[in-house]
């Protein structure tokens, strides 16, 4: 094959599918074009309610600590060896009131103060015959004195001495000095032994028994367990419809307390800005209350004239909600007075607006909307017409 045959198959070959091609485009344009259709506006549908304001009752909820309603620490007042008491001085021990918690070692002050009673009857035993003498209207109730002391008992009361002359006699003797004196012993002999103020716990403990503590010195802390407190953190806008002697309920489970409010904080936890409330259990109903525990409180609900109330989930950027108005969204700024777990009371639109109560999604102003109770009339309607038809 030559080279002049090639071209020309070459040739021919670009000229029939260069015609190809235009007769495409030919049979292509002279193809009606469908007629265009209108763009259809999508509506959505949304949640809304007619603003309407009245008094609404609104509850207070915390979450609140239970505290012990005493506190205190176990101090020694006296120096010494720790000795046992009638509980175990460890941490987490309980006991009665008025029951033994420890002793601090007295043997020594308990024989200086036997000494002190043991010279204080030998000037009594001198002074007995000159008041017999001298003033034989006293004789009788200091010789009753006399016989009342023992060593091992507290010094009984000191007879009256109204006569001046009387005072100035047993002062010149001594008698007064040496009275006041083991008087003071015997209040120092009692610091000695330490008692229960309350029914309670020791929740820390520093010495233990055996051990040597000096004066002032911190044995323990002991909180009481039959008088509790709830103490509840609320915001401080909240706190002011919250007053002393309300009724409160604690609820946990399946356990539940009463209790009153006795003290409001007057000062504000500068780090949450709270204000804390107390409340004191009643004690037959915090048998099952444990300090330390936390327990969810319900406050008496208190009123809030000319509000409304919606999800939350409705509010937006804090303060913001969406309004339909003409069938179209709108943006809308409102006053929240009090914010709850799930809803919200505000006030701040005009009455007959409708607020949407949903939250709203991807989208804007103007959008184009219709209330769904709106819808739900024309669906009912439509039905209606179709069942007479």
């Amino acid at each position: 094959m030559n080279w002049r045959k090639i071209t020309f198959v070459v040739v021919a070959l670009i000229i029939l599918l260069g015609g190809s091609a235009a007769l495409s485009k030919l049979f292509i344009s002279m193809k009606p074009e469908p007629p265009s259709r209108p763009e259809s506006e999508v509506k959505r549908y949304v949640a809304a309610e007619q603003v309407k304001y009245q008094k609404i009752t609104s509850e207070v909820r915390a979450e609140g600590r239970v505290i012990s309603g005493n506190e205190v620490l176990l101090v020694a007042e006296a120096a010494g060896k720790i000795e046992q008491g009638d509980v175990p001085l460890k941490k987490g021990a309980s006991f009665k009131k008025g029951q033994h918690l420890a002793t601090i070692y007295k043997d020594e002050a308990e024989l200086a103060l036997k000494s002190k009673k043991s010279i204080f009857l030998n000037r009594l035993t001198n002074i007995l015959p000159d008041l017999k003498i001298d003033f034989p209207d006293h004789y009788e109730t200091f010789l009753t004195f006399f016989d009342k002391i023992e060593l091992s008992q507290s010094l009984p009361d000191l007879p009256d001495y109204e006569s001046e002359k009387l005072k100035v006699f047993l002062a010149s003797q001594g008698i007064l000095n040496d009275f006041y004196s083991i008087r003071q012993d015997e209040k120092k002999l009692e610091r000695h032994s330490m008692y229960a103020p309350f029914n309670g716990t020791f929740t820390q403990v520093n010495y233990e028994v055996g051990g040597y503590a000096n004066t002032g010195g911190q044995i323990a802390r002991m909180i009481r367990t039959d008088l509790l407190e709830l103490e509840v953190p609320v915001e401080n806008s909240f706190s002011r419809w919250i007053k002393i002697g309300d009724r409160v309920t604690a609820q946990k489970g399946t356990r539940s307390a009463q209790g009153i409010v006795v003290r409001k904080a007057a000062f504000v936890d500068e780090d949450t800005q709270s204000r804390s409330i107390f409340v004191k259990i009643d004690s037959n109903s915090g048998s099952e209350m444990l300090p330390g525990e936390y327990w969810p409180v319900v406050f008496p609900g208190f009123p809030i004239e000319d509000a409304m109330e919606i999800p939350r989930s409705a509010v937006f950027n804090s303060n913001t909600v969406f309004t339909v108005e003409n069938g179209f969204l709108k943006k809308r700024l409102i006053e929240v007075i009090k914010v709850n777990p799930s809803t919200l009371i505000f006030e701040g639109l005009e009455e007959g607006t409708y607020v949407v109560t949903e939250a709203l999604i991807n989208v804007k102003e103007r959008t184009p909307v219709e209330i769904l109770e709106n819808q739900s009339n024309v669906n009912s309607e439509k039905e209606e017409d179709e069942k007479n038809s």
